[in-house]
């Protein structure tokens, strides 16, 4: 069971596939530019509990206005709302935002995060791990061997962490590969993955796609294949992975179930970025759906930790009992915060 919470929409960085942050904002676009004041990630994190979840989600844009302290006051309100929750945030484009503003390493940014409650890192900002594609989709953004570093250095102080690739743009097979056995060797190094979690690329509200740059996303067999090569190449170094309901459908989650996944994405609760970019699957699958899915293909279904550990029977309890979500409150972002943003 989790919560994600986006705390901003607001991102000075460019990248050519998200349609989720916001500088200038097309008219025919989905969503406003926002922030989430802190009262509120308490508010939701508190909730999150009640309903059975057993971790909050934290991740944003990179807010010109946000330093390393505002990602420990994040990071303290989620843990307010609910102290025994499990906070997995701050990708590693973040944490190296986070330690630039403040002057200080990596290792001690993160070392100071993790003293304060963080309990892992989400892998996401990976996107392919070949910089001639990321040229193309995200050539402002960390390159493919600082993402590996940033990554390396959490587990390296014990925070471990997902690991994830954005597929089906303008890359191919070759950076696919190249993007596996770069996770496969950190993972023989350090061991601090728990999990692979291939994202299918959704192009509708994508701005490269919008410019006819991309094509619209990996074919149905392309993603069948990520996930089953995935389970071949990363075996047994990262035992899990994870399909995203969000990006395939519960369809199409079941059937790659039965092709080389062992795992099915949380529950969400409220989940922003794929659907600003066009996706239709919904913002949370109840646990009582989950179960029936992966009943349904012979499989018994187990409600774990971030880090793969039993959850245990009172947070299914609560989790099946959950009452319906509270509205989320998000504040408007002025032109003087956007015009930063895009300068």
């Amino acid at each position: 069971m989790t919560r994600n919470i986006n705390y901003t929409n607001v991102c000075t960085y460019r990248c050519g596939f998200c349609a989720f942050s916001k500088g200038r904002v097309a008219p025919d676009l989905r969503s406003a530019p926002y922030q989430v004041d802190l009262g509120e990630i308490t508010r939701r994190s508190a909730e999150a509990w009640d309903r059975g979840a057993t971790e909050v989600c934290l991740q944003g844009g990179i807010h010109p206005a946000y330093t390393g302290d505002t990602y420990l006051e994040i990071l303290a309100a989620a843990k307010k709302g609910a102290p025994q929750i499990h906070v997995h945030a701050f990708s590693p484009l973040e944490v190296t935002h986070g330690a630039g503003t403040l002057g200080v390493s990596i290792a001690e940014y993160l070392t100071e995060l993790k003293r304060l409650g963080l309990g892992s890192l989400p892998g996401t900002a990976a996107e392919v791990l070949d910089d001639d594609v990321r040229r193309v989709i995200c050539p402002d953004k960390l390159t493919a061997q600082e993402w590996l570093d940033v990554v390396g250095t959490a587990h390296s102080v014990g925070l471990r962490t997902t690991s994830t690739i954005m597929y089906g743009h303008v890359d191919g097979r070759e950076a696919w590969a190249r993007h596996l056995l770069a996770l496969r060797d950190l993972q023989a190094e350090t061991g601090g993955f728990t999990e692979f979690v291939p994202l299918p690329f959704v192009a509708d509200e994508a701005p490269i796609y919008r410019k006819g740059q991309t094509r619209r996303g990996p074919t149905f067999r392309e993603a069948v294949l990520m996930h089953s090569v995935a389970r071949l190449v990363l075996h047994p170094l990262i035992p899990n992975i994870q399909v995203s309901w969000v990006k395939m459908g519960t369809a199409g989650a079941a059937y790659v179930l039965n092709a080389g996944a062992n795992d099915l994405g949380g529950t969400l609760m409220n989940e922003t970025i794929t659907r600003s970019a066009g996706a239709q699957h919904g913002q949370e699958l109840a646990p009582a759906q989950m179960e029936a899915l992966i009943e349904g293909l012979g499989r018994t279904p187990r409600l774990r930790t971030t880090l793969y550990d039993d959850a245990g029977e009172a947070r299914r309890a609560a989790a099946l009992a959950a009452e319906p979500l509270t509205p989320v409150t998000q504040t408007p972002v002025g032109r003087k915060t956007l015009a930063k943003a895009v300068a």
